[in-house]
């Protein structure tokens, strides 16, 4: 009996608890890709650019195979869908991840932005408090920004936005 009330505890407080991907202090995959996964659903259903840009980075920024990155940003989108507010994320992340990775990781979340070619004043604030939860310096981030800004291809109607929120 105590083995089964502690089973139903356990299912409580961990539902799903056999999945590979875990909010611990190595579940910082998972709460990386929970941030990209929120940037690319502020403005509602994420796009098949946004989705294939999220599948590109998870692939070639964590080195995971295709099925690998699939059970992770479903993992994560599960997981996003949950939280309240983005510190979830950003605290496992601040427990396991050097500087030099946080910054990879703003980087990326800069990278979905502008997947679609437009900023929003949503996506901006976003990463902005991402950066923030994340010990990011103003400054770093948004020379992030600008470096990525500056690799997206030219559209027809000029240069991309690059445009900055006040720091």
């Amino acid at each position: 009996m105590l083995d089964g009330l502690r089973q139903f505890i356990a299912d409580i407080v961990a539902p799903n608890a056999d999945q590979d991907f875990a909010f611990d202090d190595t579940g910082y995959l998972l709460a990386a890709t929970a941030l990209l996964v929120h940037v690319v659903s502020l403005d509602g259903e994420p796009s098949v650019i946004e989705k294939r840009k999220l599948h590109s980075l998870i692939e070639s920024r964590f080195k995971l195979d295709r099925g690998t990155a699939d059970h992770l940003i479903a993992s994560a989108t599960r997981a996003e869908g949950d939280a309240v507010d983005l510190y979830r994320f950003t605290s496992v992340i601040m427990r396991s991840v050097n500087e030099e990775g946080r910054l990879r990781i703003i980087e990326m979340m800069w990278e979905l932005v502008y997947a679609d070619g437009q900023v929003s004043e949503f996506e901006d604030n976003v990463v902005w408090r991402a950066a923030d939860l994340l010990g990011i310096s103003s400054r770093d981030r948004i020379d992030l920004k600008h470096r990525v800004a500056e690799r997206q291809p030219v559209s027809s109607a000029g240069a991309p936005k690059a445009e900055d929120a006040a720091m």
